[in-house]
């Protein structure tokens, strides 16, 4: 792996957990696919930007709650709704809610798909200092991950893929400390530690973050291939057979501290698709440049196209 270690949204941490992935990924039955909408997905992202920044304790965070629990129950999912108050690093108590649908909630081998939709309250990481207190609008760093899971919610209500499928919207995730790592990811966090049904334990976990950038690459994350390399090695398989191989290059990107390491973390294999670059996270990260003006349409219907060709071809 190379030599940096970096966070999706602050410091970097080392994470442990079980190489294994379930039978279903050592085998596959061709399958027909869904069509992924992009211009349905591209929907889903330009209403939580015009919702406004998502941060905790905001109108707008909590339109976004009300907003994708429904959206969940609109496709047929069973909603679950976590709410957790938590203690961000500077003492704020912020009022957070995990949003979780479920299909086929009968099936015991759990798939569990998850982005983050709370959004970054600082452009700390802005050229411009003046702009280092102002929050972002989150359209990659948040919305891109959601817009996928909300649209592959979409198609699954139209074909059912038989299997155990859950599709969390986890909070919480951006409200940290650039030099702590324990302080990011704290909706995750709690969802891993605290069931958020009686026995609930997905058997394995696929987090979309920062999936919708111009000139995004995926290259393998160094927590993903110790956790679960075969989940890994499915999906750049499923992305391939989709026509999106050059995305997903089999290389070592980095390790990041994300919202898959507190699955990691509790034993639950997990992998993350997020986007980084030879110079590190896409340059629109945690700046005001997250917008809507820098989101590629065709970078989110390669992720949700690989993910659907995951799910339909296992």
């Amino acid at each position: 792996m190379g030599a940096f270690l970096l966070s999706a949204c602050g410091s970097a941490g080392k994470a442990s957990g079980s190489d294994s992935a379930s039978v279903a990924d050592s085998a596959s039955v061709e399958v027909s696919v869904p069509q992924f909408d992009v211009d349905s997905a591209m929907s889903y992202l330009r209403h939580q930007v015009e919702l406004g920044p998502r941060v905790p304790n905001t109108s707008a965070h909590r339109a976004a709650i009300d907003w994708l629990a429904a959206e969940l129950r609109r496709h047929g999912a069973e909603v679950t709704l976590q709410p957790c108050d938590l203690t961000a690093y500077d003492g704020t108590l912020l009022h957070a809610v995990n949003i979780m649908g479920s299909y086929n909630p009968d099936l015991d081998d759990r798939l569990l798909l998850l982005a983050h939709f709370d959004t970054r309250p600082w452009a700390d990481q802005d050229p411009d200092p003046a702009n280092h207190s102002k929050p972002i609008d989150g359209a990659n760093d948040g919305a891109s991950g959601v817009a996928v899971l909300l649209e592959t919610a979409r198609a699954i209500a139209r074909q059912n893929p038989e299997i155990g499928i859950d599709i969390l919207m986890v909070d919480a995730e951006d409200y940290g400390a650039e030099n702590d790592e324990e302080s990011w990811a704290l909706g995750t966090k709690y969802f891993a530690t605290h069931p958020i049904k009686p026995d609930y334990r997905p058997t394995r976990a696929i987090l979309l973050d920062m999936v919708g950038g111009k000139g995004a690459i995926f290259p393998a994350e160094y927590f993903s291939r110790e956790s679960a390399p075969l989940i890994d090695d499915a999906f750049r398989r499923a992305a391939a057979a989709a026509g999106h191989g050059s995305l997903f290059p089999a290389r070592m990107g980095s390790a990041v501290t994300d919202d898959h390491v507190e699955l990691i973390k509790v034993g639950i294999p997990a992998i993350d698709i997020i986007d980084y670059r030879d110079s590190g996270f896409c340059p629109t990260w945690h700046t005001l440049s997250d917008n809507l003006d820098n989101i590629d349409p065709a970078t989110l219907k390669a992720v949700g196209e690989s993910l659907l060709y995951y799910i339909y071809n296992r």
